[in-house]
């Protein structure tokens, strides 16, 4: 079985974070598992420079021609979409909203925040999202998930999400649910969604390490923000 890889790409305003993550899928007993290979956090890059950024991660030997780009296009998000498919790549553009259906036209789609944050739930609550213990931003990944929260109105069935893109950082969680959404692609689940289950033992991190060879890859900016 050929080894698959999703990156995903949350895009943040000038002052925010963008995230970046890159999942690796490995084939489980209860279904796929997708081990966090790669965290960074960039902030104060013009965009075309994390274009350039991800054009480099995407050419590194141990991803090219088997990894998913999946970018959300929320907001400032359609301009680097743009320069992701002028370089060549073919970047899967995610709309973030907060109805019930999914859309497509393209390769752009439009989807739920429930969807998205419900993919996530149920692969870390059946043990099947790992993060590598070699990774610095692991922890905070982490302490996004566990400060995650997220409320159904009971009357209009819409979504409250307690730290999305809010006072609390939230970035590297929607860039794991963008690749993880898109990796597993199945129905969203009913009922209210929360992350629980999570535990200061951290029941999702794994020790594996990452490939050298993609760590080298920086595509010119700051190495110290992975």
């Amino acid at each position: 079985m050929v080894t698959r890889f999703h990156l995903g790409l949350d895009l943040g305003q000038a002052s925010d974070y963008t995230a970046l993550i890159i999942l690796q899928e490995m084939p489980g007993e209860a279904g796929n598992i997708y081990h966090a290979r790669r965290l960074e956090r960039i902030r104060g890059e013009p965009y075309p420079n994390i274009a350039d950024k991800v054009k480099a991660i995407m050419a590194a030997p141990v991803l090219a021609g088997r990894t998913n780009l999946v970018v959300d296009q929320t907001g400032v998000g359609a301009p680097v979409v743009d320069l992701l498919r002028q370089a060549g790549l073919k970047p899967v553009a995610v709309s973030i909203h907060g109805g019930a259906n999914v859309s497509r036209e393209g390769s752009n789609w439009k989807v739920p925040k429930r969807d998205l944050v419900g993919v996530l739930q149920v692969l870390l609550q059946s043990g099947r999202f790992k993060i590598s213990s070699k990774l610095k931003l692991g922890p905070v990944l982490q302490a996004e998930m566990l400060n995650f929260r997220v409320k159904i109105d009971p009357v209009t069935a819409h979504d409250s999400y307690s730290a999305w893109r809010d006072n609390e950082h939230d970035d590297l969680v929607l860039s794991a649910a963008l690749a993880t959404w898109w990796a597993e692609r199945q129905p969203r689940p009913v009922g209210a969604l929360t992350f629980t289950g999570a535990t200061k033992s951290c029941p999702w991190r794994d020790s594996t390490d990452w490939f050298s060879e993609a760590a080298r890859h920086h595509g010119g900016i700051n190495p110290g923000l992975r």
